[in-house]
């Protein structure tokens, strides 16, 4: 038996009450949770600069070319010694983490070694926010009104980062993010009986609704 073969429907923890529907559902992308999330290119990046600058500094010191080939080699391993664990969690994150938005809430459920499901109602939602990173992958954030929190911890890595006093659970690094930021904006603006309007925003804005009202995008 898989590890979610227990869910009765996939990605929700119980089957959906009536007038509840499945609007969305999509998981992170591997390729750009490694990269963002884990930040696996900027460490392959310091390795390799560690290892450039150790071997011309073996250089200089007329050191042979086995011993400079050693030398960087050595800190290429100990790179490499880091980004295969990280790699391998980002793979396993991205297989264990299902997002799911419905008329009335958005689901996060993750956790490589102990599987949770976060429910985040729209009545809790204050603002969205959304993030493009390019090729359509993106992030869409999701503030808590006043007085509701979820650990930073147990949202990790869905959660935006350096929120860690009001952390913000956050759809990471999901495919064709701006068609999901409007299937959430549309949902949240009919929950709360507001018509939605459009919004011309940049990237890296952030559309707010106050109170419970909904986020247009």
């Amino acid at each position: 038996m898989r590890e979610h073969d227990y869910e009765p429907v996939p990605g929700l923890p119980e089957r959906l009450p009536p007038g509840e529907t499945i609007l969305w559902q999509g998981t992170p992308q591997f390729q750009a949770l490694a990269r963002r999330a884990l930040h696996v290119r900027s460490i392959a990046w310091y390795f390799a600069a560690l290892a450039a600058w150790r071997g011309l500094a073996l250089a200089a010191d007329g050191a042979a070319a086995t011993d400079i080939a050693a030398g960087a080699g050595l800190l290429l391993l100990l790179g490499a010694a880091a980004l295969v664990p990280l790699t391998l969690y980002a793979w396993a994150a991205s297989r264990s983490t299902l997002y799911t938005i419905t008329n009335r809430r958005v689901v996060i459920r993750a956790g490589v070694a102990l599987p949770t499901s976060i429910n985040v109602p729209f009545a809790v939602i204050e603002a969205a926010g959304l993030r493009l990173h390019g090729g359509g992958v993106g992030d869409i954030a999701l503030r808590l009104v006043p007085g509701q929190k979820i650990a930073y911890l147990l949202l990790w890595p869905h959660a935006r980062p350096w929120r860690l006093s009001r952390p913000e659970p956050m759809l990471r690094c999901i495919g064709d993010a701006e068609r999901v930021a409007q299937i959430l904006g549309r949902a949240l603006a009919a929950a709360a009986a507001v018509p939605v309007q459009p919004v011309l925003a940049d990237a890296n804005s952030a559309v707010a609704a106050e109170g419970a009202a909904a986020a247009a995008f």
